[in-house]
Parts: C-alpha cells; structure tokens; sequence
C-alpha cells in the first residue's frame, strides 16, 4: 500500500486537532476568567474559524502579502469580539485569547497513530498554521513531528499548486513519495493534481453537527483510513 512513500505531510486543523471543542473550551475558561459573560462557545469557534478561508484568500489573490495565520487569526477575532463581549477587554488580553490556536488538542488517536507512522516514515505538517503555532501546539499536545512544512515555509496558502510543490522540494523528495494525509477531500485533490500520493481519514465531529462534508471519500485516494493508528497498519507500521 505504501509504494514508494518516503513521507507523510498533514493537514493538521481538523485531521490531528480537534480545533471546535478546543477553542469552544478555552475561550469558556478564558471568559470566566476576565468576566465575560458565558454563552456559546462552540459557535464561538466556528464563527472564528468560519473567517478562515476568506481571511487566506485575501493572501492568494494578491490584495494582501503574505500574512501569517496568527496575524489572520487576530483580525478575524477583531470582527467578532463584540458579538460575544469580548470587545470590553484590552488588546492585549485579546492577544492571549488568539493563542487558543496554538493550545488545540489532538484527536484521540492522533499520537498513537503519528508515532507509528514516525517509526518508518518522515512525517511532517503541512497546514497553513504558521511555524510558532505548529511548534507549539506540538508541544502542548505531545505531536512528534519530525519536520513543520507549511504555509510559513512557501509563503502561500494551500490549495495553491506552489505549496504542494515546495513542500516535497523542501524535503528533497519527489511528488510520488509523499503522501498528503487529510480530512479534507479538496485538499487532498490539490495535492493529487501536484503528483502527490494522498491519504483519508474522516473527522466527522470536526464541525459538529453543521458537517455536511468530508464524511467520506469523493476519489479513490490511495490510501482510505479509518483513524490513524489504522492508516500506520495499512501503511506496513
């Protein structure tokens, strides 16, 4: 099943973080905290995490240059604070609640199956999070990546065709011996059209009860999974 993989690159919010419930909790700590009233903290972090996409595509079409997530991350907070009272705390306590980010928890079976995968492969992220998020996080929830690939790394936002490319380069492989490893089907379509291999594993409580896609497969990616430990098995670990 493996070929010739040499390495894995993930994405990494929603495929080995579970960023809803993380955010959701840690603002609920950090409103009680500041006194801020409570109020519903998973649409919260959807509602933050919905400005995601639009925030980046602000960076791919050229009408800014490129800005690291952290950055996006903390406008797209400045849009939503006073929906759900945050707006009466200083900048900088807004500064701390934007690092929620770089707290997420990872799935269940994200370490056991990561550290099996480690055990025979390069694996690596490739998120669109930004160096000192994706180092951090890591550390907070015991990821044991070998390598932080990225959007900070090639200075544009997946699904960009440069992104995929630059990654391989940077680990000196070729397209054909990394396999991109998401929840995400349009991701990994991106990375099929660059030549990589790809692998699928479903998250289907990333968005909750809003999720309407990504429940399964849409191609036949070479390698389909149920969580990660069952990727590692089907990958000969």
């Amino acid at each position: 099943m493996a070929g010739d993989v040499k390495a894995l690159i993930f994405d990494v919010f929603g495929t080995v973080v579970d960023w809803r419930s993380s955010v959701a909790r840690i603002a609920g700590e950090f409103a009680a905290q500041n006194g801020v009233p409570a109020t519903n903290w998973d649409q919260f972090a959807r509602d933050w995490r919905n400005r995601y996409q639009p925030s980046m595509e602000r960076v791919r079409s050229g009408e800014l240059p490129f800005t690291k997530l952290d950055t996006l991350h903390r406008m797209n907070l400045d849009e939503i604070a006073a929906q759900y009272g945050f707006d009466v705390l200083s900048a900088d306590k807004l500064d701390q609640l934007n690092l929620a980010w770089h707290q997420l928890s990872p799935w269940p079976d994200s370490v056991e199956g990561l550290t099996l995968l480690k055990s025979k492969y390069i694996i690596g992220t490739h998120s669109n999070g930004n160096i000192a998020l994706m180092v951090n996080m890591a550390k907070n929830g015991g990821l044991p990546w070998d390598v932080i690939l990225g959007a900070e790394v090639v200075r544009q936002y997946k699904p960009m065709p440069e992104t995929y490319d630059r990654c391989c380069e940077a680990l000196g492989l070729a397209p054909a011996e990394v396999m991109m490893t998401a929840a995400h089907n349009d991701d990994l379509a991106a990375a099929r059209a660059r030549g990589l291999k790809t692998g699928f594993i479903p998250r289907p409580d990333e968005y909750g009860v809003e999720q309407g896609r990504d429940l399964e497969p849409t191609q036949d990616w070479d390698v389909v999974a149920t969580d990660f430990v069952d990727l590692a098995r089907k990958m000969g670990c």
